[in-house]
């Protein structure tokens, strides 16, 4: 058994879900879903509203599309599974409180849990609830069968009047989908170019790569094969990865700011008991430090994974609220409030923090331009680039920007659309930070670092078949391979952000754009 201990009552109460308290035409119904980790029920021991003890036959338990389960039927040798993120129905006939407040209190035994204790208050609605006439068709035995999906598919046709013939059209079969999209009904189908093959000197991704990019822009692709070339002509481009971590921040609030300052002491302390619990039932989350920062009443605790070759949003979220029910439970100093996420991981958006301390990758790509072949090729010289990203700079600064990149999330989104990374997190993946310096012999030293790319080549949507086949293209699918995919990335981004310079700075960005996109 993981806890010896009952769940904080603050926690459980969460498990209800808020305002899910109505009237049926036999009573009453509320929801109670699974916000803990995978778990069982072993037995339901008592239900009580407002005090009054309820007889169990009278009591009904819905999971799914399933039938109602007779509680009493419940025990260790036939459980009731309710995995992560699941929802149950518990309906209650024969019993309708009056108006107002309703105070219902749940004994349940558990595993791994053991024995909870769940209360909760709330307001009976008493609109009666009847089935939904319209929505989305959802099959609880199989929700990605042929059946279920043309069912949805003619639903989508009758509610919106229109035919669905290009989103059916696909090579995906659905059962490998689960997981990955829900209400499944077809593919949007962008575009997929190559570019390069790109020279890459780094320490994880050594020699030349085809890149996979998945776009609708016009020019995209012909730009970043354009500063590839570039690229190729001036030996290659060398990447280093300096840091791999993955974020989640709790926040634990305090009556005062000197209890915060001690519970913040206490973990200090006691990390290594903390990095124990964290991610002990994942063989890939290994925590490596815990960053304490203390406002007002509040102790933010940013905890820091390794989590191999996953991006790890998922992962490190279940190993903190593991390490987070262990300290709630053996700190002495307790906290009036816990929320696993404040806000400050930050995940998917753009923020300094993330540039400064990392999330993901932080990874560093660098080249020496050549001064004849910057001339030759792109008709600028390396004293207009270098001029021009003095200005840029100013321009970053005005704006408020966290990056001075120029366009860096157009080769990041392309790629992940393309390998089935998050992507959302091009928010903070496509931060990036340049700098160019003109060398006494004319050539332009040029470096750029993406602080928090966060990309995966194991788990999440790198296994759906266009997906793996764009990442098994670079040789960058399965484990041991997320430090070479982001070294690829960074040397792109990188030949990209010398194509639009140059571009920009010759005044061939707009006559390129009318030439190849479309412009009309």
């Amino acid at each position: 058994m993981l806890f010896t201990k009952l769940i904080p009552s603050h926690i459980l109460s969460n498990l209800y879900t808020r305002s899910s308290l109505h009237a049926t035409e036999n009573g009453l119904k509320f929801s109670l879903k699974n916000r803990l980790m995978n778990a069982s029920l072993t037995k339901v021991l008592a239900v009580s509203i407002n005090g009054e003890a309820i007889d169990l036959t009278k009591v009904g338990i819905v999971q799914g599309d399933q039938a109602f389960i007779d509680p009493i039927s419940i025990s260790a040798g036939q459980p009731l599974e309710f995995p992560l993120g699941n929802t149950l129905h518990i309906h209650i006939d024969d019993h309708l409180p009056g108006e107002g407040s309703c105070t219902f209190h749940i004994h349940l035994h558990t595993q791994p849990f053991g024995e909870l204790r769940i209360n909760f208050e709330d307001n009976l609605n008493q609109r009666v609830i009847k089935k939904a006439t319209t929505g989305v068709p959802r099959s609880g035995e199989d929700d990605y069968s042929d059946r279920i999906i043309q069912e949805r598919i003619a639903f989508t046709e009758a509610y919106t009047g229109r035919k669905v013939t290009s989103l059916k059209r696909h090579a995906l079969n659905p059962k490998q989908i689960k997981g990955n999209c829900e209400n499944f009904i077809g593919a949007a189908q962008i575009p997929l170019g190559l570019a390069g093959p790109i020279r890459i000197n780094g320490e994880w991704a050594q020699g030349e790569f085809l890149v996979p990019l998945a776009t609708s822009e016009g020019t995209l692709v012909a730009s970043y094969n354009r500063g590839i070339k570039i690229v190729n002509l001036c030996g290659g481009v060398t990447t280093t990865v300096s840091e791999d971590l993955m974020q989640r921040a709790p926040v634990f609030v305090f009556d005062n700011a000197r209890q915060a300052r001690s519970f913040s002491e206490w973990i200090d302390i006691h990390f290594t008991e903390i990095q124990q619990k964290a991610g002990a039932s994942s063989q890939y989350a290994h925590l490596v430090r815990i960053e304490s920062y203390l406002s007002n009443t509040f102790a933010f605790l940013r905890f820091n994974f390794r989590t191999g070759d996953a991006a790890g949003q998922n992962m490190v979220t279940k190993a903190t609220y593991e390490a987070c029910l262990w300290i709630i439970e053996n700190c002495p100093v307790k906290s009036a409030h816990f929320y696993l996420e404040s806000n400050m991981a930050t995940d998917k958006k753009p923020s300094f923090i993330n540039s400064l301390q990392g999330r993901g990758k932080r990874v560093t790509a660098e080249i020496i331009f050549k001064k004849e072949i910057l001339e030759r090729e792109l008709r600028v010289s390396a004293n207009q680039l270098g001029y021009h990203q003095a200005v840029a700079n100013i321009g970053a600064l005005l704006a408020g920007s966290n990056n001075n990149g120029l366009h860096s999330v157009n080769a990041i989104t392309a790629l992940f659309i393309a390998t089935g990374q998050d992507v959302a997190t091009v928010a903070e993946s496509s931060a990036c930070l340049t700098h160019v310096e003109v060398l006494p012999n004319g050539d332009l030293s040029t470096s750029l670092t993406l602080p928090s790319l966060v990309v995966g080549t194991f788990g999440g949507g790198t296994g759906l078949p266009t997906q793996r086949e764009c990442l098994e293209m670079m040789d960058c699918y399965g484990e041991g391979k997320a430090k070479k995919l982001a070294e690829i990335i960074a040397g792109v981004v990188l030949a990209g952000e010398i194509s639009l310079a140059a571009a920009i700075s010759s005044a061939d960005w707009v006559s390129s754009h009318e030439a190849m996109g479309r412009n009309k």
